[in-house]
């Protein structure tokens, strides 16, 4: 079955809206929801991500990678977390992604469909290592 991650974006606007909602509101809507996801058997795995301040971005646009520590000066768009769920179509991904419990401005979940071993050619050899590493790791 495809696997479809729903990638959880924001803005530092909707940041800022957030800061303004009760944290134990937040923890139980997305409780709920996870508890969804769960009961219905789809939810494979799914994060949230701490603030950009503790991270860093490594940008590759010169020769010698540069890195730059969070928060990131102006940000169109912030990365907050994802959960990846294991569905039939694109459009039960999207179903779910509608009911997740977000709000703010600027707050967006998008929606990708995660590559599997038949996307890729079946005869190169670093595609046949990654079946092995997967079944030494039990993911398989």
């Amino acid at each position: 079955m495809p696997k479809y991650m729903l990638i959880m974006r924001g803005t530092d606007e909707g940041q800022a809206a957030y800061e303004q909602t009760d944290f134990n509101e937040v923890i139980a809507a997305m409780g709920r929801y996870n508890e969804s996801m769960m009961d219905a058997g789809v939810l494979s795995a799914g994060e949230g991500l701490s603030d950009a301040s503790e991270g860093a971005v490594v940008d590759f646009s010169t020769d010698t990678p540069v890195v730059t520590d969070g928060p990131y000066g102006e940000t169109k768009e912030l990365f907050n977390g994802f959960w990846i769920i294991d569905v039939s179509t694109r459009d039960e991904a999207v179903e779910w992604a509608k009911r997740a419990p977000l709000s703010g401005p600027g707050t967006k979940l998008e929606v990708r469909r995660v590559n599997g071993d038949e996307d890729f050619p079946q005869d190169n050899e670093w595609i046949q290592k990654e079946k092995e590493w997967r079944k030494d790791l039990g993911t398989e």
